[in-house]
C-alpha cells in the first residue's frame, strides 16, 4: 500500500478555484482504484497551502493510474480547470507506506 501526500502552494485569492479542482479529483482517484482522503485547504496559519492525501493499492497501480489518467477526457479537463484558472502555483509529492496497528 502507498499513500500519496500532495502539498500545494496555491494562489490565495483563489481558494475556492482549488477547492472546485479538489472535488473535481476525489471521484476521479476513485475511478482508478485509489482511496481518496480528502483536500485539506488553509484555515490557521499560512493562507497559500493545502494538502491532499490519497492512497493506491500499490506504486504499480498509482503509476497506472497516472498513466491513464494522462488518455482521460475527464482528468484533462480538471487538469486544464487548474491551468486556466492559475489557482496552483506549485505542488510537490511525496510517497508513504502507512503503518496499522
Amino acid at each position: 500500500m502507498v499513500t500519496i501526500y500532495l502539498r500545494y502552494v496555491l494562489d490565495p485569492t483563489r481558494l475556492k478555484e482549488f477547492e472546485h479542482y479538489g472535488k473535481l479529483w476525489i471521484p476521479l482517484v476513485e475511478k482508478f482504484g485509489g482511496k481518496h482522503h480528502g483536500y485539506f485547504l488553509p484555515s490557521e496559519g499560512a493562507n497559500n497551502i493545502a494538502l491532499a492525501l490519497f492512497t493506491f493499492e500499490s506504486l504499480a497501480t498509482y503509476e497506472s493510474y497516472r498513466q491513464r489518467s494522462f488518455a482521460d477526457p475527464d482528468c484533462q479537463a480538471a487538469f486544464k480547470y487548474a491551468e486556466e484558472t492559475r489557482c496552483i502555483l506549485s505542488y510537490e509529492r511525496s510517497f508513504f507506506r502507512p503503518v496499522f496497528q
